[in-house]
């Protein structure tokens, strides 16, 4: 036993990082796709923002439910319950557009079940992401496990990049734009098939509980898997009554952080309800929503790589302090938010939402490292399950926010989404004191 090698084989591990990927790439598919979809069967624009505003609500509700769920039920239960709950959600909501897209179900009927079966995603779906974190956790040993939770919290990153970035080639002849639904259920099935097949409900090695994933949206960094092994610091050693006081909301030294997180959570969140409106104006494209589906797909892929170059990239090599990556992102997203609003053509759109991207991608870890860093390693998990709930609560209101004033005058949206990274800078300049870094 002492000698025997205790590592997760290459062919689960590829199970693990298809069930994460797949979660986050067709969610970020039916993000490139719904504008375009809405603009055909002519539902208000602000209705199709409300259709993911009530995934995310659920998403953020249920989320830490299924958590606590995988220690009591087993990871691969809940993993498999994941899986289902996407790929019954993709091909409902699928079928359903497509008979909407057909003339046979009214356009309002189309929306309202297409909401009701969102809500198999964004209720069941939040199950897979910590059961495949604490699967891996409890299954390897602590020298392998840090590359092990790198390596499939990644894997929800990539599905971003990959979603928008396949979904125009899935738009076929017969189902039309409900075709990337229909191909990401079939492709959620191959992955439970592999999920039950290949993966073996075994007993864990090590006790671990896997992070809360915030909701999956283009250009949103993937959330790191915490490792909850051992004695909670928090506690007494013998489980009892806790030593100190729960971290509060209010605590002064994570209120500044929290407060940047918001500000800065909400105008991405603004920024990714409101791209693919912008694209059918801008462009013309409201009477032609098949073109106007494969440019959103190749401007949100655009934006996607470039919160991949700066979380994988930029951020390591430049060694950023959270407070440096906050600022510096909130900067390159306001401006790269202002040049996407001013744009009137293909080429500047992308250049400018690429290089929101590049900001919101400075800013999201950032972020979370420095609230992590200013609490100590008792309060670790206090501060995760904050964070989390800041960064999926902004996909809840706030995009179907920026969608209306939006349509009110485009102008005074994107400048209400710029501004509110203009205020994070100059308040954050003196909020986010580089000691508490």
């Amino acid at each position: 036993m002492a000698t025997a090698s205790h590592s997760i084989p290459p062919d689960r591990m590829a199970v693990l990082f298809a069930v994460m990927l797949v979660a986050a790439a067709g969610n970020t598919a039916m993000q490139s796709i719904l504008p375009a979809i809405g603009a055909k069967l002519h539902i208000p624009d602000v209705w199709v923002s409300l259709a993911f505003s009530w995934s995310a609500l659920l998403w953020v509700l249920t989320a830490p439910h299924w958590a606590r769920q995988s220690d009591r039920r087993g990871r691969k239960a809940l993993m498999a319950l994941g899986v289902i709950g996407f790929l019954s959600s993709m091909a409902l909501c699928g079928l359903v557009l497509w008979s909407g897209l057909q003339g046979w179900l009214a356009a309002g009927m189309t929306f309202i079940l297409f909401a009701l079966f969102r809500s198999l995603y964004g209720g069941l779906g939040s199950a897979a992401p910590p059961a495949v974190q604490a699967y891996v956790a409890a299954r390897t040993d602590p020298e392998q496990r840090t590359q092990a939770l790198s390596l499939v919290s990644s894997s929800f990153g990539l599905g971003t990049v990959i979603g928008p970035a396949v979904a125009p080639f899935f738009i076929l002849p017969v189902v039309g734009l409900a075709g990337p639904l229909l191909v990401f259920a079939l492709i959620g099935l191959a992955v439970l098939i592999a999920l039950r097949w290949r993966l073996p409900n075994d007993v864990p090695r090590f006790a671990a509980r896997g992070s809360i994933m915030s909701y999956p949206t283009t250009g949103a960094a993937s959330q790191a898997a915490t490792d909850e092994e051992g004695v909670d610091e928090a506690q007494s050693p013998d489980g009892g009554t806790p030593l100190s006081e729960p971290l509060r909301w209010t605590d002064r030294r994570v209120r500044p952080w929290l407060v940047a997180g918001f500000l800065g959570g909400q105008a991405q969140a603004m920024v990714l309800g409101v791209i693919g409106f912008l694209i059918l104006d801008r462009l013309n494209l409201r009477m032609h929503p098949d073109e106007g589906a494969a440019m959103t797909g190749i401007v949100l892929m655009a934006g996607a790589f470039a919160t991949l170059l700066s979380q994988w990239g930029l951020i390591p090599l430049l060694k950023m302090s959270p407070r440096t990556a906050v600022l510096g992102g909130a900067a390159l997203g306001g401006a790269g938010t202002l040049l996407t609003g001013l744009s009137y053509d293909f080429h500047g759109i992308i250049i400018g939402f690429a290089l929101a991207s590049l900001g919101f991608g400075l800013f999201r870890p950032g972020f979370t490292a420095g609230a992590s860093l200013a609490v100590p390693r008792r309060d670790q998990g206090g501060i995760a399950g904050m964070t989390a709930s800041i960064n999926g609560s902004a996909y809840i209101v706030s995009p179907a926010i920026g969608v209306l004033v939006y349509n009110w005058h485009p102008i005074v949206a994107y400048a209400l989404m710029a501004s509110l990274c203009g205020w994070l800078v100059l308040w954050g300049w003196s909020a986010l004191r580089p000691s508490t870094a």
